[in-house]
């Protein structure tokens, strides 16, 4: 019988990419009237859940936040493995000061040029490339490897290595601070959150130890606490950025533990609003976003949104108005109530782990949101 499921399951995946192959992704643009229009729009890369092409394709979808999330265009990328289909998205940045969106895969960064739509330049890095994070600046990009032993400082023009951040932790998740001047880095091999000098690129600190590994996490905007999921743990706890000590273990009240789809962690994904007054936290098993009051300490459980997936990430529009869960909804922060579902050119339902907010002044980007749902209030 396991014989027959896994033949099943292989026919299966054959057509999946022998269907891709076939078709190929129709790249919906902007009509002549809005090749110059300025707007808030959402860009999400895909395959942003592992590479799943039957949650949105190969590209970027471009979204217009303001038209009620309506799909306005796919630009298309590269980022191929070397039978020819695509790759893992692993994250997704944007620079103001180089105009650029880019797309790291478990291979390679691409850099897109968000004026023509264009390529620039895809680059392999020795061990492979992870979620990456953008110096505020847009001049740097702290690209991890793929869960291997440092991070790889990145010119964010020419895509040349600056300096190598060695970590030996299992490089994977990475945020700079709003002020540029620090960057955290959690390792899948560590229950510690490490803390780089941007300028000097050499790790200062290391925040916990927490009680196992530290998986996706968030910061507040003036980096005095961290809020990270652990392994093993519906949850997340709350570490002192600034004395390095673990302050609170926070566990969700009235749901259970249950197996989930992706990245064995029960909490893969956390989120602060940007006014840092709320803790959006994923349930995979439970198919839930928990939603907790961050003006008390321990931050207090007050309600949940259900959702039609397994979460595994969680981010938020730069002002806070939506909540963008990896399931492709888009939740009023406010109201807590589902207001759009995103989908692509055929009307098929789109998940993404990788997506980030760009205003634009006709082609010229004048301010970029993040992956995290990282705290603004400083």
């Amino acid at each position: 019988m396991k014989l027959l499921l896994k033949t099943f399951s292989f026919i299966v995946l054959c057509l999946l990419i022998i269907a891709w192959k076939q078709t190929p992704m129709k790249p919906a643009s902007f009509d002549d009237s809005q090749k110059a229009r300025s707007g808030r729009f959402l860009y999400v890369a895909v395959p942003g859940i592992r590479n799943y092409l039957e949650y949105g394709g190969h590209g970027i979808l471009v979204y217009d936040i303001d038209a009620g999330h309506k799909l306005l265009k796919r630009i298309p990328t590269k980022g191929l493995k070397a039978d020819g289909t695509p790759s893992n998205v692993k994250g997704v940045a944007v620079s103001v000061a180089t105009n650029c969106i880019y797309i790291s895969t478990l291979e390679a960064l691409q850099c897109i040029d968000l004026a023509s739509e264009q390529l620039l330049w895809e680059k392999t890095y020795e061990g492979g490339c992870d979620r990456m994070a953008m110096a505020p600046d847009g001049k740097v990009i702290y690209l991890p490897t793929l869960e291997k032993e440092h991070w790889n400082v990145v010119d964010a023009k020419t895509g040349e290595v600056i300096k190598q951040v060695f970590t030996n932790s299992g490089a994977h998740n990475t945020l700079y601070g709003a002020d540029g001047s620090k960057v955290y880095l959690a390792g899948l091999r560590t229950n510690t959150l490490g803390v780089a000098d941007a300028r000097t690129h050499s790790v200062i600190n290391q925040i916990g130890p927490f009680t196992a590994p530290v998986r996706p996490f968030t910061i507040n905007g003036n980096q005095s606490l961290c809020y990270v999921n652990v392994n093993n743990l519906l949850g997340f706890e709350v570490g002192d950025i600034n004395t390095g000590k673990m302050l609170e273990r926070v566990q969700v009240q009235g749901f259970e533990m249950g197996p989930v789809k992706r990245h064995g962690c029960p909490s893969h994904g956390i989120g602060l609003t940007p006014d840092e007054r709320e803790v959006w936290l994923c349930d995979a098993f439970n198919q839930r976003l928990h939603i907790f009051d961050n003006t008390a300490m321990p931050p207090r459980q007050m309600e949940s949104v259900a959702l039609r997936d397994q979460p595994g990430w969680v981010t938020f529009s730069i002002d806070g108005t939506y909540a963008y869960p990896s399931t492709g909804e888009v939740v009023d922060v406010k109201t807590r109530k589902i207001i759009a579902t995103l989908k692509d050119e055929n009307g098929n339902p789109v998940q993404s782990e990788k997506m980030v907010e760009v205003h634009l002044d006709g082609k010229k980007a004048k301010k970029a949101g993040d992956q995290f749902g990282i705290g603004r209030a400083l």
